[in-house]
C-alpha cells in the first residue's frame, strides 16, 4: 500500500507557464489558481484532511504535457 503522494502546490498567482496547470471553479476552487507542476512534493497520504478539488479526467492530456515540460522529454 502506498503511503504517500506527489502533488503540486497551488497558488493564486498564474504566471501562465508551460508547467502550470490552470484551476479554477471547474475544479471545485473558488478562485483562479494555478497547479505548479515544477514543484512536486511527496506528501503522506495520512496527513491529507479533506479534498479541495479535482482535475476532470477530460484535463489529463493537459496535465501530461505539463509533466513532460518538466521532465524536458
Amino acid at each position: 500500500m502506498l503511503r504517500a503522494i506527489l502533488v503540486a502546490p497551488v497558488s493564486r498567482t498564474v504566471r501562465g507557464i508551460a508547467t502550470e496547470l490552470a484551476l479554477g471553479a471547474d475544479e471545485g476552487l473558488s478562485v483562479a489558481c494555478a497547479a505548479s507542476l515544477d514543484n512536486l512534493l511527496t506528501f503522506p497520504k495520512s496527513m491529507l484532511a479533506r479534498r479541495m478539488g479535482a482535475v476532470a479526467a477530460g484535463r489529463r492530456q493537459e496535465l501530461c504535457v505539463a509533466l513532460l515540460t518538466v521532465a524536458d522529454c
